[in-house]
């Protein structure tokens, strides 16, 4: 009987193997407590990184357990993370994008399951994920103005003539 062997990659190898694949698209690596260990990626290789933690033998992240939008103030990002169910290791990656032009890689055909997580994150954040089948709201009513977890967002006093205001 042949056995399969299984590698449980820590976070530094798993920069290493990035790094030596993507180069400088691969920013930073932070391990410091107390937030989870990840690794800050550049969005413009972001499909290519997914695809390779996806298929290759030494990671085999087939698995997205989450993706949120976040607002770091300047900038707004997403938070990626992964799981691999054959070699029971975690990863967290992030990207970060400009206010000003928030368009990010859609993984959706990398994960099924990015297909709703990337839409909440463009309703409630503003980040477009670029080559998304369906990118509409999916909380808020199609017409809503603007994304209500970005921290300027103001919540109008009233949406078609009903007060919505929590006094």
């Amino acid at each position: 009987m042949n056995q399969i062997t299984r590698y449980n990659m820590e976070l530094n190898e798993i920069y290493q193997l990035l790094k030596d694949k993507f180069g400088d698209a691969i920013i930073e690596m932070n391990d410091q407590q107390p937030v989870d260990p990840y690794i800050i990626i550049s969005p413009e290789k972001l499909f290519d990184i997914c695809h390779t933690l996806r298929d290759h033998d030494q990671t085999q992240f087939d698995y997205l357990m989450s993706l949120s939008g976040m607002d770091y103030g300047e900038n707004v990002g997403v938070v990626y993370h992964l799981y691999s169910m054959e070699l029971k290791h975690k990863l967290v990656i992030k990207v970060m994008v400009s206010k000003d032009k928030p368009v990010v890689p859609s993984v959706e055909r990398i994960w099924k399951s990015a297909d709703w997580h990337e839409r909440e994150a463009y309703d409630l954040v503003g980040i477009e994920f670029e080559g998304h089948h369906n990118m509409i709201r999916i909380l808020c009513p199609y017409d809503w103005e603007g994304y209500p977890l970005r921290k300027d967002y103001v919540t109008p006093e009233t949406y078609h003539g009903m007060k919505i205001g929590y006094e």
